[in-house]
């Protein structure tokens, strides 16, 4: 059995929850978790342990959140009021469990589901998707980590180019796979709204949503968006539906065709924030 799961975000009481709610075996099944770990919810540590323990049952995606857990770690960005992250950065077992995150994916597959934390921009297929993640995943894994993690924020530039090359390559792709929600049609994208589909600001629209993108065929899997809720279509499900905020935690099985959608409510560890 194979299942596609949301934005724990350190919610690990939820994800326990979860686990035995669908029965989850390590020797039988495999998850597949959308990114954003970590952060906001009350247990980044021992949510990190709990993924740990299911060994090569998991497969983890980064999100936002867990790329700010190693600018952070690095010394690249200050932590945020509201991060949840001491119980990882004050751990004996630190390093181990940057590198075990630095060695996630940004994008994969699974039954047919393309899969990433945020979203595309129209002008890439599944393919591209793909070999993007695998370079910019090169480099989180690479000899010169902290180098990356300096050149890897800010919001330019906006439109993709077959030609980018560098770090404006690398941040675009980051920005793409694990911040958007919103872009126009000709794919240059917009960071400044957090609201659900209905607010898309004039001349955009939410990404999933751009005529003629080239992934308009291939089934998608993403969390990163709160405030979309559940989206259950033919090709696209949505599946951060708030946990941290007190929503619910989400699993899909998606093995043989099927789409079982598996919940489990959520205590509230924040004011809702939706990023």
């Amino acid at each position: 059995m194979h299942y596609l799961v949301g934005d724990l975000q350190g919610c690990a009481d939820a994800f326990d929850r979860l686990l035995a709610e669908i029965g989850f075996s390590p020797s039988r099944d495999h998850m597949h978790v959308l990114g954003d770990l970590v952060n906001r919810g009350p247990d980044s540590l021992g949510t990190l342990r709990m993924l740990r323990r299911l060994g090569g049952s998991a497969t983890c995606l980064l999100g936002n959140h867990d790329l700010h857990l190693l600018a952070v770690a690095h010394g690249v960005r200050p932590a945020h009021r509201t991060d949840t992250l001491d119980d990882i950065l004050r751990s004996p077992e630190r390093d181990a469990w940057l590198d075990w995150i630095r060695h996630c994916r940004l994008a994969d597959s699974a039954h047919g589901w393309l899969l990433v934390h945020a979203g595309v921009v129209p002008q890439w297929d599944a393919v591209t998707v793909l070999s993007l993640a695998r370079e910019v995943e090169a480099m989180l894994r690479g000899p010169d980590l902290p180098g990356f993690l300096r050149v890897m924020y800010g919001n330019d530039p906006r439109r993709w180019d077959d030609a980018m090359t560098g770090a404006d390559r690398w941040r675009f792709v980051i920005n793409v796979l694990t911040r958007i929600r919103f872009c126009s049609d000709d794919g240059t994208l917009e960071f400044g709204t957090k609201d659900g589909a209905a607010a898309a600001p004039p001349g955009f629209r939410a990404w999933f949503e751009v005529p003629g993108r080239l992934t308009a065929g291939t089934p998608i899997a993403f969390g990163h968006w709160s405030t979309l809720g559940l989206r259950n279509a033919p090709t696209l499900l949505a599946l951060d539906t708030g946990c941290v905020w007190g929503g619910a935690l989400s699993a899909v099985r998606i093995d043989g065709g099927r789409r079982d959608v598996v919940q489990v409510h959520c205590a509230m560890a924040q004011a809702p924030q939706n990023d």
